[in-house]
């Protein structure tokens, strides 16, 4: 299901000066400034998943899982694969 509401890319942004790294959902046409040092920061790239999905986790190899479907990478907090559309298995929790 795709939310209705705008949702803004997330970036991974650098303080250059610190090297101090922060992932932010951001408007390309802004320009942000860290809080402490004052100094513009630097984009270093775009974090998947990109919208349009309902994940909020970044494409890690923790958070991810593979479809029982299609065998393509799908974020864990999915219930639904972003490739084949299909419901995944459950999550196998380990005790």
């Amino acid at each position: 299901m795709i939310s209705l509401s705008m949702s803004l890319t997330r970036y991974r942004m650098r303080t250059p000066s610190t090297g101090r790294e922060t992932i932010i959902e951001a408007d390309p046409d802004e320009i942000y400034v860290d809080r402490d040092t004052g100094e513009e920061l630097e984009v270093l790239g775009k974090v998947v998943p990109l919208p349009p999905t309902d994940s909020k986790l970044p494409w890690a190899v923790e958070n991810l899982r593979f479809c029982n479907h299609c065998d393509q990478l799908a974020p864990i907090d999915l219930n639904d694969c972003p490739t084949c559309g299909r419901r995944m298995a459950p999550l196998e929790i380990a005790t």
